[in-house]
């Protein structure tokens, strides 16, 4: 929701934003429409924020907008316009802190349990469970620029530390705020945001070692690299050739499921998946998009009654060296599909695009 554009003004409680009242001089007008404009050149960095706070690109739209409304209605008491994004980065921390008191953690399938056998069917989806999902990128140079900080293995370990320790670590050690920054922004001292700092860094390195056991070490590949490589997989995952995906997939690469638990861990497993309980995926066809720095694709399979093909999974697909690392089916098609700008359906004669 864009709060662009001079003379518009916060509508109140629910949300959105309204044209002010007319009688209002031109010159409050006008003195309005550059704080909001102001205002909302840093919604896209603060988005970015709250979704790695949150683990949810819907709720943190939610909380940048709460933000934002805050920050407008506070204008009038603000002081030192230099520090004008401190500023907005206390008010949007304090709105993902309110939402995170009032909710468990999310996470990912290999957060809950072990990996299981590819050939069996996944139980039904665990209840009350909170998924990370995935992010939309908008801005493919901005995502290529925050690299493993919005990956979705990385925005799953932050979930583990406590909100506080999880704000302190990315206003320092992705965004580059200072430590009295910081500390200024959670009305703590220095000393004690720095050992925050240090105690999230610590529970952070244990995550990637319990982590190193379901899956490869990331070696990032360069965009080249990557591109070709999505178009490979593209390729094959819709000829099924299963030959070919075995030279894709790294011998320790994941395949995990949301929502179910269920995920698997190396080739032979993720080859019995495809065979046998995923049979359904044969014929699927890949529509390119991009998720989390990474290559994605919608997946749609052909509709049972054979016109057309129909949504089936949002695939993160990500990479260490020139091998896939991870793939991750979100199957959340009719919210996702939407957010990411992907048909709902796919005739037999549309277009796809094979590799992002």
């Amino acid at each position: 929701m864009s709060v662009t554009g001079y003379g518009w003004a916060p509508a109140g409680a629910c949300g959105g934003w309204a044209r002010p009242d007319p009688y209002l001089a031109q010159g409050d007008m006008g003195g309005m429409g550059t704080v909001v404009e102001e205002l909302e050149t840093y919604r896209g960095e603060l988005t970015r924020y709250c979704y790695r706070m949150v683990g949810s690109y819907a709720e943190a739209e939610d909380a940048v907008q709460e933000a934002l409304l805050r920050a407008w209605r506070g204008a009038d008491r603000f002081e030192g316009r230099s520090g004008v994004r401190s500023w907005l980065y206390r008010i949007a921390t304090n709105v993902c802190l309110d939402a995170l008191a009032s909710r468990g953690r999310r996470a990912l399938p290999m957060d809950l349990s072990g990996p299981s056998a590819g050939g069996t069917p996944p139980d039904l989806p665990p209840e009350a469970v909170l998924w990370v999902e995935p992010c939309p990128d908008d801005d493919p140079a901005v995502a290529a620029a925050t690299g493993e900080s919005v990956r979705l293995a990385f925005v799953a370990a932050l979930q583990h530390l406590p909100p506080r320790q999880r704000a302190t670590l990315l206003l320092r050690d992705v965004l580059g705020f200072s430590a009295r920054e910081v500390a200024d922004l959670h009305g703590s001292s220095v000393a004690a945001a720095n050992s925050a700092l240090q105690r999230a860094r610590a529970t952070l390195a244990d995550r990637r070692g319990e982590a190193g056991e379901a899956g490869p070490a990331l070696r990032p590949a360069g965009e080249g690299l990557r591109r070709v490589l999505a178009e490979r997989y593209a390729a094959a995952f819709g000829r099924f050739d299963m030959a070919e995906l075995r030279m894709l997939l790294h011998v320790d690469a994941t395949l995990s499921l949301p929502p179910y638990a269920k995920w698997m861990r190396g080739v032979p497993d993720i080859e019995a998946w495809l065979t046998g309980p995923a049979i359904g995926c044969r014929g699927s066809r890949l529509v390119a998009t991009s998720a989390n720095g990474s290559p994605a694709f919608g997946q749609y399979r052909p509709c049972p009654d054979g016109a057309g093909y129909l949504p089936w999974a949002l695939q993160v697909v990500e990479f260490s060296g020139d091998r896939i690392s991870a793939i991750t089916a979100f199957r959340d098609t009719d919210r996702l599909f939407p957010l990411f700008g992907l048909p709902a359906r796919l005739t037999d004669d549309a277009p796809v695009t094979a590799g992002a």
